[in-house]
Formats: C-alpha cells, sequence, structure tokens
C-alpha cells in the first residue's frame, strides 16, 4: 500500500500532484487535507501551501483472495478461489482437489479459514468493516440446511420432555441459523450462553 504527502497552492493541486506521483486516479486512493493553505495579499503575500496525505485503496477482495491461496499452499492443497462481493460481503470459493481437507469435520477447518481471511482483510482494511464468507462444495448451504433440520428436531425433544436442550458450542453465524429457524416458533424460545469459543445454544420449552 503507497501512500503520499504533496502540497499546492490548493488542495486541488496537492491532490492532482499525488495522484500524478503515484500514477493512479481519484477512484483509486483515500485522500486526507492535512492543510487546507491560504491565499495570502495578491494571492502572494503571507499565502500557505495546501497539504494532503494520499493513500492508495487496498484491494480488499484481492488480499483475500490470495491469502487462501496461500494457506491453503501450506497446508498441501492447492485451489482455485473465486472471489466476489456480494451484498457488503466479500465471498469466496474454494476449488480444487482435496477440498474436504479445508472443509474438515463438521466444518472447522473451513470455519478457520474463513475467521482468518476475516482478520487478514479487516486488519489491512482502513474504511468499514468487513463481513467474510468463504465457501466449498457449498457446504454453506448444506450446513444450513443440516442447521435448520437441527433445531426441529431439538425443539421437538424441548416440546415432549418439557426440559431445557442444550446445542453443542458453535460459532456464531451458526448460532444466528439456529435463533432464526426458531424465531417464530410458538412452543420454545432460544438463547445463547457461555463464551467464545464455547458459547451454544439453549432452546427452551416456553411451557
Amino acid at each position: 500500500m503507497r501512500e503520499i504527502t504533496a502540497s499546492g497552492q490548493t488542495v486541488e493541486e496537492a491532490k492532482e500532484n499525488a495522484l500524478r506521483q503515484l500514477g493512479l486516479t481519484e477512484e483509486q486512493v483515500n485522500v486526507d487535507v492535512i492543510d487546507e493553505g491560504k491565499k495570502g495579499l495578491l494571492g502572494v503575500f503571507g499565502s500557505k501551501r495546501a497539504y494532503v496525505k494520499v493513500q492508495e485503496k487496498i484491494d480488499l477482495l484481492k488480499q483475500g483472495q490470495q491469502f487462501l491461496q496461500g494457506v491453503a499452499h501450506e497446508m498441501g492443497v492447492e485451489v482455485e478461489v473465486k472471489s466476489t462481493e456480494r451484498n457488503g460481503e466479500l465471498v469466496y470459493e474454494l476449488i480444487g482437489e482435496k477440498i474436504g481437507l479445508l472443509i474438515g469435520k463438521r466444518g472447522q477447518t473451513l470455519n478457520a479459514l474463513q475467521y482468518l481471511t476475516h482478520l487478514a482483510v479487516n486488519k489491512a482494511n482502513t474504511g468499514e468493516y468487513m463481513t467474510v464468507v468463504v465457501d466449498a462444495e457449498n457446504y454453506r448451504e448444506r450446513r444450513k440446511e443440516t442447521l435448520y433440520q437441527l433445531a426441529e428436531k431439538l425443539a421437538s425433544k424441548a416440546i415432549r420432555t418439557k426440559r431445557d436442550v442444550k446445542i453443542e458450542p458453535m460459532p456464531s453465524f451458526e448460532r444466528k441459523i439456529i435463533h432464526t429457524a426458531l424465531h417464530d416458533h410458538s412452543d420454545v424460545s432460544t438463547l445463547s450462553e457461555g463464551k467464545d469459543p464455547n458459547r451454544y445454544i439453549v432452546i427452551k420449552p416456553n411451557n
């Protein structure tokens, strides 16, 4: 990531000087005005130059893609990483052989890759917080269906036994799926207990 401080008679001139030195367009940078400067008498006497700091924007989508390819390579798995930005999320799809190694038992490895990519992207991000989704072989959608079925099954158990039912610890985005699945259920309610990474859901019968 490149950045430069430049000056000019005006803020606009200072910005143009910085863009020219970096060889970038205004859309490719973030501009921070350090000093707006001051016009002097007759435009000369007592004038003060304007200063700006211009920083090249990071391609967060590409950075996450390169990070995932590097980690997979270190794990002995060569993958193609398809990336797209969708509804404010950076979405990565892993394609290749030995994908099962990157998914892991119950998606634990895939979840770890998603968490690490999330950290890598947001550490470099100087703008708004970005959500990262890492998927492989449509695992996320299949896991969502599994969790919906699990939620219904355990809700029925809670109603039948009239006792609270605890679900094994899972990451926050999976707990959200359980909460959503049972949100409108008239006979049970859900809540999360414990602290990450051992935070879990409790399904409680309403009666």
